[in-house]
């Protein structure tokens, strides 16, 4: 198998809504919120008119781009044996995802993240991780893991205890790891751990131009480039209307992002991102053609609503 994917399996429920909505919430717009308790989180849901589900998460919205440009994937994430629970596990599979899970009746929930996309098409996320965030060593198949090329893991399912074991035991037994920062939040919260992870453990690392900014502290661009020149991996940072840069030793490439795109809903830009660039990086293309296919995936899926193709 190329690449098989870790991450937080959780059905996305995407809604739009005013910006009134965002501020009546008191919600942070374009960030992820964590919901502790399920009913705050079902009491938000009560009154917004659903425009799609799908089985989504981080990391599963990349590998499903990898299988849709034809790379051969899997996928761990843990849900319970509930009606979102199956629904992923359909979702997955529809989309040619091995996915290496067998579903039980949990205490929580299959994950749920409510999507709102405001009018200027941003989007603020609202999760409710249940199951989803229980994840542990034993849900980590070695096996599958020993047998892809790569793995790609998302900063989301970074906690204390369970979640970091299964991490480790990813970690230990990979041929190769990537990872996403995946949020802002993620990155502030975890800060220490990240920042080792990214020096010592990770071979590819994938940041948009905040987090990776507020990872080192850094005061500008340039520290974030001769930060990453140091640590000898791929550091791929995204940078919205500045395009793209993959960093790699002393070797820094650039790439534009795609004019006159009729935005519609930024979900999945930085999922689908790197689903085309690993699709380039495991093809053998040179690094500059692998930030070209990311930023064509991700041209594509902002153009419509949800993260995927």
């Amino acid at each position: 198998m190329k690449i098989l994917g870790i991450g937080n399996a959780i059905v996305d429920v995407i809604c739009k809504v005013d910006d009134n909505f965002i501020t009546k919430n008191d919600l942070t717009k374009s960030t992820m919120k964590l919901f502790f308790d399920e009913n705050e989180f079902k009491n938000l849901l009560i009154n917004l008119k659903i425009e799609k589900t799908v089985s989504g998460g981080s990391v599963a919205n990349s590998i499903v781009g990898l299988s849709q440009l034809g790379d051969k994937v899997g996928f761990i994430g843990k849900v319970s044996d509930d009606e979102f629970g199956s629904k992923y596990e359909e979702g997955l599979k529809k989309e040619n995802v091995k996915y290496f899970y067998s579903k039980k009746k949990e205490k929580l929930p299959t994950g749920t993240c409510l999507i709102l996309v405001t009018p200027d098409s941003e989007r603020t996320m609202c999760t409710f991780l249940g199951t989803a965030g229980k994840i542990n060593e034993n849900d980590v198949s070695s096996d599958a893991i020993k047998k892809s090329e790569i793995i790609f893991l998302e900063g989301y399912l970074w906690d204390e205890g369970e979640p970091k074991k299964a991490f480790d035991k990813a970690i230990n037994n990979a041929n190769k790891v990537a990872m996403s920062l995946s949020d802002l939040f993620c990155v502030d919260r975890h800060k220490p751990h990240f920042l080792n992870l990214v020096k010592n453990k990770l071979d590819i690392t994938f940041a948009n131009e905040q987090e990776i900014t507020s990872l080192i502290e850094a005061k500008n661009f340039d520290e974030v480039i001769n930060f990453s020149k140091q640590l000898h991996k791929l550091v791929v940072v995204t940078r919205g209307e500045k395009g793209a840069v993959a960093i790699n030793n002393d070797e820094v490439i650039e790439c534009d992002t795609q004019k006159n795109l009729k935005i519609v809903d930024l979900t999945g830009a930085g999922d689908l991102f790197a689903a085309g660039f690993l699709h380039g990086y495991i093809n053998k293309l040179s690094t500059k053609e692998c930030l070209q296919k990311g930023t064509q995936m991700s041209s594509k899926v902002i153009q419509q609503i949800g993260a995927r193709l």
